[in-house]
């Protein structure tokens, strides 16, 4: 299409001859009055060129959608089955004694073997068959900031952050505030959890305060934020 073209309109009765242009999409059509009419190029066909009827126009419409979503649908039959996403999820197990709340906040030294160099791990530990929805504070004088928030499916174990020892004094003085709830079922209400923690920079230079236990491989520093209902604090 060009300057000059007889054209005639697609949606409407109409035409006239090409006078110009307004950007890409847009052609102006000198009409038997002399005025332009702005239109869009779609919506316009030069006489004399095949027959782009309405029907016909839908039609390549049609089929230009197609082949634009057809790299996509070739992309996805590319995938093997093992690389396709998971979209099932299985609900947590639920263990017998479950129903009180315990949960811990664990420390774990990235490499207890070079204890001086090394840096930290910390997680949230969830003994219990409630979703625990928490949020971790630091004290920073008399006031408090978020350091962390997050939620940890029941019976498992929840990453916060990694840390060095240059961030111990951060931790000092922290508070763990958790909500428990179970999901697509009835549940035993559980009241809020509230617990200020003073945890002792000291204990990250000795070995023997890393022990042994039941949530991690390596020797791992614990504390208790509540125990079989029981809210508990270890300064």
């Amino acid at each position: 299409m060009k300057i000059g073209d007889q054209v005639r309109f697609l949606s409407e009765v109409g035409g006239g001859r090409v006078s110009g242009f307004q950007g890409k999409d847009i052609v102006l059509v000198e009409d038997e009055d002399g005025f332009d009419v702005p239109m869009r190029i779609t919506d316009v066909v030069v006489i004399g060129e095949e027959d782009y009827d309405t029907r016909h126009v839908v039609e390549v419409k049609q089929k230009q959608k197609t082949q634009a979503a057809a790299p996509k649908l070739e992309e996805e039959e590319e995938l093997e089955p093992a690389d396709r996403p998971i979209t099932f999820r299985a609900k947590p197990e639920e263990r017998k004694g479950g129903d009180k709340l315990s949960a811990y906040l664990a420390f774990v030294p990235m490499n207890v073997k070079e204890l001086m160099q090394t840096r930290f791990e910390s997680y949230l530990v969830n003994d219990s068959n409630y979703y625990l929805r928490y949020t971790l504070l630091s004290a920073e004088g008399t006031a408090y900031c978020v350091r962390a928030t997050g939620e940890v499916e029941p019976n498992t174990k929840a990453f916060i952050e990694e840390f060095g020892r240059e961030d111990l004094q951060g931790l000092e003085h922290i508070c763990i505030q958790m909500l428990a709830y179970k999901r697509d079922k009835h549940f035993l209400l559980k009241p809020p959890v509230n617990v200020p923690l003073r945890i002792d920079g000291v204990k990250f230079y000795k070995l023997h305060t890393f022990e042994e236990n039941d949530f991690f491989e390596e020797p791992s520093l614990i504390y208790t934020i509540i125990e079989n209902d029981v809210q508990k604090v270890k300064i």
